[in-house]
């Protein structure tokens, strides 16, 4: 690699790892915690006291009450608004049904309520009020909504730039020393450099991979839009120019997810979409099915069925984009492998955490060095340190 290449990858990693490094320690030490969302609730978390306990929600097990039941109930807790999803727990007769002053309000005005569909109790609430609801906020958008997800988008696709500059510096750094070298007995900056470059390159691929599905899962809102404008547009276009359906004309949940299952035998559901929202058209329930199989459990399959007369009317598999984001949103917590997973993944955190901030401490100890000394020292394997 000649001394120009070297200088212009020089340039591009500093100036990428320099713009959105705070941001990304940021997503470190919020997403930390994260990671052990599932384990934290259920040490700060009282479980909820279930009649049938084993018995899937959604199944049709006996003594399951009915789902128009458990909506009528609901809506009686939250008088004046309207169902916007019901969700499902495989392995407990429990679900939640969320609720809104409007199909299409946004996220922060819905009510979460959990359900016993054994017993017909309300069980509890989902509390977006606490610590990790916090930092899930924090992580995502910072408060800030769409503009907040794009711009950490963004400051991801800075971060995948600033490992392929560092991984093609390192090359040329590494080719007179070998491979985990670190100097202790050299200067202090020389020590930090070479444990900046050994933690940089054991944790290369978990990095990759956790900030190409940090930037997919930036981009969910605008996905799901998408979605909505191709698919489902041409799934629901019989029903175009016609007016949304009323919550008051909303037909039997019970017969939707009936003739739902006849079109797709074999598959659990997970949630119901009600019309108006995000995830469904403004005429239909959209019943989402997932898969019986650890990958094809994250893959869902909706299938649409008119909301006043009950009648099935289209199914497809989701389209490539929301499938990358299906499986990108548990991926980048560890959410596959169970706790052993988890905790290589918050190991791996560590290990980011310190290269970011050698990475500063590398920039503020020599920020007036010349460039083409720094060319010098990738050249020489840091043997001709700028200024040591």
């Amino acid at each position: 690699m000649t001394s120009h290449s070297i200088r212009s990858w020089f340039l591009i990693h500093k100036w990428t790892s320099l713009i959105c490094t705070l941001f990304l320690m940021m997503l470190c030490v919020t997403g930390l915690p994260l990671i052990f969302h599932d384990e934290i609730d259920a040490l700060t978390e009282s479980a909820p006291r279930l009649g049938m306990p084993g018995v899937g929600s959604s199944t049709e097990a006996p003594g399951l009450l009915p789902l128009d039941t458990i909506l009528a109930k609901a809506l009686v807790e939250k008088p004046g608004e309207v169902p916007v999803f019901m969700a499902f727990d495989n392995d407990q007769p429990s679900m939640t049904v969320t609720t809104a002053p409007a199909p299409d309000a946004p996220s922060g005005t819905m009510s979460i309520q959990l359900w016993d569909r054994s017993t017909g109790k309300q069980v509890g609430h989902v509390d977006e009020s606490g610590v990790m609801h916090f930092l899930l906020q924090l992580h995502t958008d910072m408060f800030l909504g769409l503009p907040g997800m794009l711009f950490l988008g963004a400051m991801g696709v800075l971060f995948l730039v600033a490992i392929i500059s560092g991984v093609v510096l390192y090359a040329p750094f590494m080719r007179k020393l070998p491979f985990g070298t670190v100097r202790t007995a050299r200067s202090r900056r020389l020590r930090w450099l070479d444990y900046h470059n050994l933690l940089g390159i054991t944790a290369l691929a978990w990095t990759i991979v956790v900030g190409t599905t940090g930037v997919i899962n930036t981009l969910a809102t605008p996905i799901m839009q998408l979605w909505q404008r191709t698919e489902l547009a041409q799934m629901t276009r019989e029903y175009a120019g016609k007016g949304a359906v009323p919550p008051s004309r909303y037909g039997s949940i019970d017969k939707a997810m009936a003739e739902a299952r006849k079109a797709l035998p074999g598959n659990n559901p997970q949630f119901i979409a009600f019309p108006g929202g995000s995830y469904s058209s403004k005429h239909h329930y959209a019943v989402f099915f997932q898969g019986d199989t650890p990958l094809t459990q994250r893959l869902l399959t909706p299938a649409l069925i008119d909301a006043e007369t009950g009648a099935f009317v289209a199914s497809r598999p989701m389209p490539w984009y929301n499938k990358a984001l299906s499986l990108s949103q548990p991926l980048h917590f560890g959410d596959y492998g169970g706790l052993p997973l988890k905790i290589l993944w918050a190991l791996l955190t560590l290990f980011t955490m310190i290269v970011l901030g050698s990475g500063i401490y590398l920039w503020l100890g020599k920020r007036r060095t010349s460039t083409d000394a720094h060319v010098r020292e990738v050249e020489t394997g840091g043997l001709a340190v700028p200024a040591e």
